[in-house]
């Protein structure tokens, strides 16, 4: 199973802001379980925090800005992209102002901070959402439009198109989050110069110069609007009649801006909340889409807030039902649990196939049969069983027992038909030979039942 992870020690970058001008400081801190991105202005009184979520975004013209009342942090894709891509769950954002510093416009400065300091994992486990069917958010008057489809893995290719001979068509596809560092990560933001002037009228991109965003001069200006915009950026005067990229270091990639807009999309996902696992497919991505479609995943995530355990029929279990009997003492009637598909350290998935001729349909009841709610907990508390007596050594010369029961709910009927999946997890350590657990069953990826149970491992007699 995989665990939550945070940084290891804590670290700083300073610089201007694209938007502001003014010197910025960003630090990035290690941060709880299941603390998830928080952003904290420490330049304001009371140093008010920002939940880094879909929700608290309110504004995506010219970069995502998460707010909370009068309280807002700009530009913040490129941090949270580097974070979510290098796998990091919980974090502490720290800045002195009312944005992220551009720095030279990429992920890169993120990823090699990160990479210093290290990465820490944490005892939690990892909690994944897995897209198990095609999501799509379209916007008829853009074309744009971001699809994700289920994979075993997070993947993205955007594909975009600009009114421009130097990028009229371009893609870029990530297939593994592994390759975003090399293949990814150094991807400058970038802008057209026929879009400076009204962003400089707006009192915007104060901060904007050659180093930190490459400019694309693909419509002939004037040489005095030229002119009036070299001499705002402060850098060398240019013909205006020589089109193409302006800006000091060359691309990286010919797809360069492409790349970028990916970047984008994984510092826009990161305000989901979970890493996914699904392939993503953006065309004419920018950040309005990207969190629309963020916020449609986080009310997905809360429709099914537990996911059901996939269910692969053809593949052969971790437990049959012959293994079973050797650690469980229950036989028919009694043993509920067919096979098991998954078995981890702190957490089991088992499955029973509920067939018409249930020995307890007989009488629970005759014109309309129903499992009854005690053999479901019975069922998990049995899976959880086999999840402790697997550990240990002569696992046939002990039992399980409850010593408690709580937090049960009954929220759909079990029939005849039905195959149940059981996700039994642990909730702490076994400590003197007891252990509490909580149980989740299912019936496709409806939860039909779920309880909380303490057991006692006893040796028999």
């Amino acid at each position: 199973m995989s665990k939550q992870k945070t940084l290891k020690g804590s670290f700083s970058l300073c610089g201007k802001g694209l938007h502001t001008g003014l010197h910025l400081t960003v630090t990035f801190n290690p941060a709880a379980e299941n603390t998830g991105y928080k952003i904290q202005r420490i330049d304001i009184e009371g140093e008010p925090i920002i939940e880094a979520v879909a929700e608290r975004v309110v504004d995506t013209q010219r970069g995502t800005v998460v707010g909370k009342g009068d309280v807002y942090v700009s530009t913040v894709e490129h941090g949270l992209s580097a974070l979510y891509a290098l796998g990091i769950d919980n974090c502490l954002i720290q800045v002195n102002g009312p944005e992220f510093p551009i720095l030279d416009g990429s992920a890169a400065p993120y990823v090699e901070k990160i990479n210093a300091v290290g990465i820490e994992e944490q005892n939690a486990p990892k909690d994944y959402y897995i897209i198990r069917k095609k999501i799509e958010v379209k916007d008829e008057e853009t074309g744009s439009c971001i699809t994700i489809f289920p994979d075993e893995e997070f993947s993205i290719t955007a594909m975009c198109s600009f009114d421009s001979k130097f990028i009229s068509s371009q893609f870029a596809t990530l297939d593994h989050m592994d390759n975003y560092v090399e293949e990814i990560s150094k991807a400058r933001t970038f802008v057209f110069v026929r879009d400076i002037f009204p962003l400089l009228q707006a009192g915007l991109i104060k901060g904007g110069d050659m180093d930190n965003a490459i400019i694309i001069y693909e419509r002939e200006q004037s040489q005095e609007q030229v002119d009036t915009l070299c001499n705002t950026l402060g850098v060398p005067r240019i013909d205006a009649t020589k089109l193409g990229y302006i800006q000091h270091r060359p691309l990286v990639w010919d797809n360069e801006c492409t790349r970028h807009k990916l970047l984008d999309i994984i510092g826009d996902m990161a305000l989901i909340g979970k890493h996914i696992k699904g392939r993503i497919v953006a065309t004419r991505p920018g950040h309005t889409i990207n969190n629309k479609f963020a916020r449609l995943i986080r009310k997905e995530i809360k429709k099914h807030e537990i996911q059901a355990p996939i269910y692969d029929p053809t593949t052969e279990p971790v437990m049959d039902v012959n293994r079973i009997r050797e650690l469980l003492p229950h036989r028919y009637p009694m043993q509920l649990v067919d096979k098991v598909i998954e078995l981890g350290p702190n957490s089991i998935v088992g499955l029973k196939n509920i067939t018409t001729d249930e020995p307890f349909f007989t009488g629970h009841f005759p014109n309309e049969p129903v499992m009854p709610g005690v053999l479901q907990i019975e069922a998990m508390a049995q899976c959880g069983g086999l999840l402790i007596l697997n550990t240990l050594e002569n696992p046939e010369s002990w039992s399980t027992y409850f010593l408690a029961i709580t937090d049960v709910k009954f929220k759909k009927k079990v029939v005849p038909g039905d195959t149940l999946l059981f996700r039994v997890e642990l909730l702490g350590p076994v400590r003197h030979g007891i252990a509490t657990m909580k149980g989740y069953m299912f019936v496709g990826d409806k939860v039909v039942s779920e309880a909380t149970f303490t057991a006692q491992i006893i040796k028999n007699k």
